[in-house]
């Protein structure tokens, strides 16, 4: 087994865990934080376990983390009831996304493709009805029995570079492997891009998809950080990853509206990269990205954004409006948490998944309702926390904005849509 590189003593990091060094410059502490994605029975709420919060930049390859590492299997459990299918817009990104490597790779019966974190098969399942080989790599057993009932085959494990060697032994190697929102979720990068190149057919193609750190710190988007996010990716620190681990970074494309900014890092074993990776990596040093003194001032920002919550929300309820929430997501844990808005500001939140209802919210234990709720209790105000869906469920909710509700949405600073 590869050794990792990062040391962690009781769960804390005292090296970074992409290259190994000691020089990491801690510039945001959001305290001890609940399981962002952790819900609870109501009756179970006191048991419910904190953990430290920071995140630090390494100043030597550039990787931003957070500096404590909770178990994956505690992280990733049955407890885990995040499912892709239920977010419109990342459905019909990710049938673009399969569609056009489909076409563009030319792919057919005699390809495999692999994606790692398939959770519940909202992609595979597109290319698998192109008549392309599929399997999918996911230990969250709820999403995977899902996918499964799509016909997708899945992998019940957390992906390293071994398990990628007993896959090629059994399946062969993959002509494409998909990584969306998986590689910020890795205690160990190394061995996870280890064994993205150990799958690779010799003119295959990695495609990884995460947040820029760039648009965390320039939109304020602190609540994306929670424990199931060990990394922050820049482009910088994306190029310096794969080229130690055997993999070239080719390309990068930009979604500004997915997750509040994403990019998409396409690796191969050789290659020339494009003119964007070239483009990207200027602009990030030019920027001052590799530098811990970009980061300076963050946690100012995100204190202030807080305060201007809060303060918004009380003076709501001063005037006697009632006030709900949407999007029972890891971000919705962390904004709430981090800001302490609790049942004296909110009333309930409100999600499409039904795997959440009736359980309540890490930490702040507000009740997870159907979005019938909104229809039924008619809160005056709704303070959107999957804010980086807000364009989707505003359009979703135009008969509650039809009957005088107002959407609330607090990134990157508060603000009233009416």
């Amino acid at each position: 087994m590869k050794r990792p590189i990062g040391e962690v003593q009781d769960g804390r990091r005292t090296t970074c865990r992409s290259c190994g060094g000691t020089r990491l410059h801690r510039f945001l502490d959001l305290g001890d934080m609940p399981r962002s994605d952790a819900l609870l029975a109501p009756e179970a709420v006191d048991s419910e376990r904190r953990f430290p919060l920071q995140v630090a930049f390494c100043t030597d390859c550039t990787l931003v983390q957070i500096l404590y590492d909770v178990p994956p299997p505690e992280l990733f459990g049955a407890e885990y009831r995040y499912f892709s299918s239920y977010a419109d817009a990342l459905l019909a990104h990710a049938k673009e996304h399969a569609e056009q490597l489909v076409a563009e790779r030319r792919l057919g019966a005699d390809h495999l493709v692999v994606e790692i974190a398939s959770n519940d098969g909202y992609l595979l399942q597109h290319v698998s009805a192109a008549g392309v080989r599929v399997l999918g790599v996911d230990p969250a057993p709820a999403q995977a029995d899902a996918a499964e009932a799509r016909g997708i085959p899945t992998v019940r494990e957390f992906f390293d570079d071994e398990l990628a060697a007993r896959i090629v032994d059994e399946h062969g190697r993959a002509d494409v492997v998909i990584a969306n929102n998986v590689m910020a979720h890795v205690p160990d990068p190394n061995r996870f891009v280890a064994g993205m190149r150990t799958l690779l057919q010799p003119d295959g193609i990695v495609t990884v998809e995460n947040p820029s750190v760039v648009e965390l710190v320039d939109r304020c988007a602190f609540d994306t950080i929670y424990h199931e996010h060990q990394s922050y990716y820049s482009c910088t620190s994306v190029d310096r990853l794969f080229t130690r681990n055997g993999l070239r970074l080719v390309d990068v494309e930009e979604f500004p509206q997915l997750h509040g900014g994403t990019l998409r890092w396409t690796g191969a074993l050789g290659g020339t990269p494009s003119d964007a990776v070239t483009r990207h990596l200027d602009a990030e040093h030019d920027a001052g990205v590799d530098t811990a003194g970009y980061y300076d001032g963050f946690a100012r920002a995100v204190a202030s954004v807080c305060e201007d919550l809060r303060a918004l929300l009380r003076d709501l309820r001063a005037q006697g409006r009632s006030v709900a929430a949407y999007g029972a997501a890891a971000k919705g844990t962390i904004l709430l948490n981090a800001a302490g808005l609790g049942t004296d500001v909110l009333d309930f939140v409100v999600d499409r998944n039904p795997h959440k209802h009736g359980l309540v919210m890490p930490g702040v234990h507000l009740p997870v309702l159907p979005v019938t709720a909104l229809a039924e209790r008619r809160p005056d105000d709704l303070l959107i926390l999957a804010w980086n869906f807000a364009d989707e469920i505003i359009q979703q909710q135009q008969a509650y904005r039809r009957a005088g509700g107002r959407f609330i949405i607090p990134i990157p600073e508060p603000r009233i849509v009416t």
